[in-house]
């Protein structure tokens, strides 16, 4: 009965309200994670799911991955160049709207308002749109640029492993535009404008005035944006299923569809489980970066 007086102090108030919170994530976040590692080490398929025996392998699953299925190293490759192509132009286009946009000009808020709509639209929505878009022969696309004379036939965009990759990063680009305009933008807004007033008054130029100030104040900001910005993109799964499901010949699997492909079309649960494992793991790394760059940035 001490115990539990003990516990429930007023200094030991913050632990009552934080436990609801803390269970919830136990049981819908630890309890799925720590049941995809058990299964990752296990040899579980369609034949013995059902019996009950899956022999334990060990890492068997992921030596398995790594050497023999190039698939694997092939949508790894791919998720990081759909992830660092995607972020680079998202940021330089979102950037640039957020200065242009940060302007007070009569349309500057409608203007905004606008731009926030590929953002909010279901990503399968804009998956269908955009696999419409770069149809081979009812693409719009593909009508325009026979149209303007720039090509003699239909371009198969999403049949080739190339132009499908190209297709994927415009696409996700399109939808990452409105992230990182909308945080830019709210971190303008905290830039005081009395040190721009004064960067005037001394003669310094909009180039010295966007070095010296904006970019150097805007940094905490930046550094968010880069790092959720990656997070978001390297877990991408519905955008790519629904334009190419990893097509054609597996050249546009990302991490995520390939695990889903091993879980529930070839019935390799255990393989499919050791994919989304390194998923989790590449971004558990990125996210305790993040961690690490706010705790740092609050305690400046």
């Amino acid at each position: 009965m001490k115990a539990i007086k003990k516990f429930f102090r007023f200094d030991n108030i913050g632990y009552i309200f934080v436990l609801p919170a803390f269970l919830y994530m136990m049981f819908f976040v630890g309890y799925p994670i720590f049941s995809n590692l058990m299964l990752s080490l296990r040899d579980v398929n369609m034949r013995n799911i059902k019996t009950g025996i899956q022999p334990f392998v060990g890492f068997e699953n992921y030596v398995v991955l790594f050497t023999r299925d190039s698939v694997l190293t092939d949508a790894l490759i791919n998720t990081l160049i759909f992830t660092v192509a995607s972020i680079v132009f998202q940021f330089i286009i979102g950037f640039g709207l957020a200065l242009i946009l940060n302007k007070t000009f009569t349309l500057a808020k409608p203007i905004r308002g606008i731009l926030m709509v590929p953002w909010m639209i279901p990503i399968t929505v804009t998956a269908l749109m955009f696999k419409f878009i770069f149809g081979t022969d009812v693409g719009i696309l593909n009508y325009i640029l026979n149209a303007l004379g720039l090509i003699s036939e239909n371009i198969d965009w999403l049949t080739n492993p190339f132009t499908a990759k190209i297709a994927l990063i415009i696409t996700n680009i399109w939808i990452g535009i409105p992230f990182n305009m909308i945080l830019i933008a709210t971190g303008l807004t905290t830039i005081p404008k009395e040190m721009y007033e004064s960067a005037a008054i001394d003669g310094a130029n909009k180039l010295q005035t966007f070095k010296n100030i904006t970019l150097p104040l805007l940094k905490p900001t930046i550094e968010s944006v880069l790092i959720l910005g990656f997070i978001y993109t390297f877990k991408v799964y519905d955008l790519v299923w629904v334009m190419t499901s990893g097509g054609p010949v597996n050249s546009t699997h990302m991490l995520s569809t390939y695990s889903y492909k091993l879980s529930f079309e070839m019935f390799k649960y255990s393989e499919g489980a050791s994919v989304a494992n390194v998923l989790f793991v590449i971004l558990l790394f990125v996210s305790l970066i993040y961690l690490k760059v706010v705790y740092k940035e609050e305690r400046t």
